[in-house]
């Protein structure tokens, strides 16, 4: 392997290890100041992104795409705001299998109070360190970072990774 294939390779660890490390930690500050009174970090997840789609509703399985958790932990979640009335399941007209999942009106209130004191915390842990200008930097480098990797992600073209790379986290 050449000396700049392997340089470039160590600087692309290097950006995800820095990125990585403070995804954690600002996570686990964020997680530690939710207020969480009506629902969990993860409940407000599901809202937020039932909230984000049209009618505030979206297929059970496009719901479980969103969200970092397998699908039976998406299901036992949704039970749960179902259970509580933030969120009600309907049948998909287009597929007697599918389950629609909808924000209810309730749900939507809820998620909204939650969301303003949420995006305060946010804008604490994530402005604390940054400019304006360097946060707008970091949401374009970050969605240039996601559309490229969701690009690569659906390639067919087998990576291989010998013993000599560091290993990424």
């Amino acid at each position: 392997m050449s000396e700049s294939r392997r340089s470039e390779k160590a600087t692309a660890v290097a950006a995800w290890e820095a990125l990585f490390r403070a995804q954690v930690t600002v996570m686990r500050s964020l997680n530690a100041d939710f207020p969480g009174g009506e629902i969990s970090f993860n409940e407000y997840d599901v809202c937020f992104n039932l909230s984000t789609q049209p009618g505030r509703r979206c297929r059970m399985r496009d719901l479980t795409g969103h969200l970092l958790l397998t699908q039976p932990s998406v299901s036992r979640l949704v039970d749960r705001l179902l259970a509580r009335g933030i969120v009600e399941k309907q049948p998909d007209p287009s597929d007697a299998r599918g389950v629609i999942v909808a924000l209810t009106a309730h749900g939507f209130d809820v998620y909204r109070q939650v969301a303003v004191q949420h995006a305060a915390s946010i804008a604490q842990q994530v402005g604390a360190g940054l400019t304006d200008a360097e946060l707008r930097t970091l949401t374009e480098l970050c969605t240039k970072l996601r559309l490229a990797a969701g690009t690569s992600g659906r390639r067919a073209v087998a990576r291989t990774v010998s013993e000599s790379d560091p290993a990424p986290v």
